[in-house]
């Protein structure tokens, strides 16, 4: 009899190690995790440019100084808690298509999702079916319910950062765009090309903040200042009507809106963004208050077995209906070797 997927099995193939479907709620971004290929190891202003790094990025330079850390809006952002940041440089956008080509036609790098699967990882299931890719939103007709992630979210064949949304989609005339389907792996071979590295969750954090310590937003209080939107999200009705008024129903190209204080450009919306942090609910408690760099190892209550690292900014994907942690001080979280078409990265470097 002919194998067909089911929604168990898709969600299988879009989990790491777990096949049990999560309970999606309004203040968690289920970003499906994409097949695990490998097991892990585990001052408000506009600063000056600098052009630093093999991919010739221009960098903002970030003063040093402290913030206050966290959300009160979100459990695993408690409590807040003042922190010191060393200064340090910051790609002024996302890495973009044209940035990542760049690097893979310098290294020959094959990103995570383009690998084949193992099929010790995945028994039970046919090899015809263990095909490389990645996972890609793919918003249904009608409304459905929000507590199950499958309906958006699909397990595509050939999807991978040259096709962001599967093999019949290429990137052909999006040269600024981010970069999507990259994992966190993904991002660390860039970072270390490029004579860089990804930013700790609290150097993201500070630098989003710019200098401000508004509640709700980066970029302050209200949603629309002055009735305009300011970061790439979803305005409709999640996830079947994107009402597309902020110009983009997906993806926009960088610098498509204005830059925070500090010269950096969406750092809300768009894309995911890895940082460097093991991800641990609870790590807030234990941190130290100058540059803290995370937990020595990762733990999510919700996938035990997870290797997992933070991701910051929210997404094109986030909306106060659905995925609101794209607002200030909030956390995201990734098993390593997981993709999708809404998380990218962006790099940044000591300064010396």
């Amino acid at each position: 009899m002919r194998f067909t997927f089911t929604l168990s099995l898709l969600f299988l193939l879009s989990c790491h190690q777990n096949n049990k479907v999560a309970v999606a709620k309004a203040d968690t971004c289920i970003s499906c995790r994409t097949p695990s290929h490998v097991h892990a190891d585990p001052q408000p202003s506009i600063a000056p440019v600098d052009s630093s790094g093999k991919d010739d990025a221009k960098m903002v330079v970030i003063k040093g100084g402290s913030f206050i850390m966290g959300s009160e809006n979100f459990v695993d952002a408690l409590p807040l808690h003042r922190v010191q940041v060393t200064g340090f440089l910051m790609d002024e956008h996302e890495v973009t298509n044209a940035q990542f080509a760049k690097f893979v036609q310098a290294t020959h790098y094959i990103t995570i999702a383009e690998r084949p699967l193992d099929p010790k990882d995945f028994p039970g299931v046919p090899k015809s079916k263990l095909v490389a890719g990645s996972a890609v939103f793919s918003p249904p007709k009608n409304a459905v319910s929000l507590n199950d992630p499958l309906q958006w979210w699909k397990y595509v064949g050939g999807a991978d950062w040259k096709h962001p949304l599967g093999p019949n989609s290429n990137i052909t005339g999006h040269n600024n765009d981010p970069v999507v389907q990259v994992c966190y792996l993904d991002a660390i071979a860039y970072a270390k090309w490029a004579g860089k590295r990804l930013p700790s969750e609290a150097e993201w954090e500070y630098a989003a903040r710019a200098g401000k310590q508004y509640k709700n937003y980066y970029w302050g209080n209200e949603q629309k200042p002055k009735g305009k939107w300011v970061a790439n999200i979803f305005q409709g009705s999640f996830p079947y009507r994107n009402s597309a008024e902020d110009g983009y129903a997906g993806i926009a190209p960088v610098k498509s809106f204005a830059p925070n204080d500090f010269g950096l450009y969406d750092m809300e919306g768009n894309v995911w963004e890895w940082c460097s942090d093991f991800y641990k609910p609870d790590y807030y408690k234990t941190g130290p208050a100058t540059d803290p760099q995370g937990p020595g190892s990762s733990y999510d209550p919700d996938e035990p077995g997870a290797v997992k690292r933070v991701q910051r900014g929210g997404s094109f994907m986030c909306s106060d209906q659905y995925c609101v942690r794209y607002k200030a001080g909030s956390r995201g979280k990734g098993e390593i070797s997981s993709a999708s078409n809404n998380l990218g990265f962006r790099c940044v470097k000591d300064i010396r």
